[in-house]
């Protein structure tokens, strides 16, 4: 298994498959990153910004509705889509 990019740019909506899917991959540092400002109750808008890449200021529903799904979904795999990972094993 390859190491996820860094900073990938990131879709205006995350996905909402029941399962990982090859951009929860791609975006596993993302998701982390967004868990880790969530947990110091960070703005919205600058992680919207520093995270996500999005100018809250120019295009707000764009970068909320970015930040929220991503969110979500970072949530979601911390607590559900982890399973999948140990369950598959690690690949060859």
């Amino acid at each position: 298994m390859q190491n996820p990019p860094l900073d990938p740019d990131v879709n205006d909506a995350a996905p909402t498959d029941s399962i990982l899917t090859p951009y929860d991959q791609e975006h596993a540092v993302t998701y982390m990153r967004l868990l880790d400002a969530d947990a110091e109750d960070a703005d919205w808008q600058e992680v919207a910004e520093v995270v996500l890449h999005i100018d809250s200021e120019h295009e707000p529903q764009r970068a909320r509705r970015a930040y929220e799904t991503h969110l979500a979904r970072a949530k979601w795999a911390a607590r559900h889509g982890y399973r999948q990972l140990l369950r598959s094993g690690r690949p060859s």
